[in-house]
């Protein structure tokens, strides 16, 4: 019955349709410019490399003890480690939604600071990173050239020396990863009888 009304009123229908929309383009600067809304919790990863060592072993004397010191850290939600049989440990920490992720990474570190005199010596050697990381990926990107005359190592290898770095360097990015990567090699042939 509501709807009769602008049939059979055509043109105080468009007026009606006119005012919204012009309403609707002078309020578009008071909206805010967030597309994406924050549904996902931010992360900490903290990486960490015990040469030599198998994974019970590397759970053992590496990812435990960082663990112990990494819970309870300001606004965790909750951690998960892995352990690698080529000696790596992955621990990523999650956080409450909203949470600062520059602070949370900060947290995180100085956890892990305090921590490094209880890890062997081999691993405080590599180093323990930690970072700021997201499970989503922003965005993707291929690089491509002539199949005659650029293979696919010569295009990985471009993509680590030329392109990485700057993306690297762009306000927000927190990683670069390149898939299947591809990096030049040289393998040398000594006759072991000469040397």
């Amino acid at each position: 019955m509501f709807s009769r009304f602008f049939i059979d009123r055509p043109i105080f229908a468009t007026v009606i349709a006119a005012i919204i929309l012009l309403a609707g383009i002078l309020s578009i600067r008071g909206l805010p410019i967030e597309e994406y809304p924050q549904v996902l919790p931010p992360q900490v990863m903290v990486m960490a490399h015990y040469p030599g060592a198998d994974a019970q072993t590397v759970a053992n004397t590496v990812a435990a003890p960082l663990e112990q010191a990494i819970n309870g850290v300001e606004g965790m939600i909750y951690l998960s480690s892995s352990s690698a049989a080529s000696g790596e440990v992955f621990i990523s920490v999650f956080f409450e939604t909203g949470a600062d992720a520059d602070l949370a990474t900060t947290n995180v570190n100085n956890r892990v600071q305090a921590a490094l005199a209880r890890l062997p010596a081999e691993v405080r050697a590599q180093g323990v990173q930690v970072e700021k990381r997201t499970s989503t990926i922003l965005s993707v990107m291929t690089l491509s050239g002539d199949p005659d005359r650029y293979d696919t190592t010569y295009i990985s290898n471009y993509a680590l020396l030329n392109v990485v770095d700057d993306l690297k360097r762009v306000p927000g990015v927190g990683d670069v990863t390149i898939f299947g990567n591809q990096d030049y090699a040289m393998r040398i042939w000594l006759p072991p009888d000469r040397l």
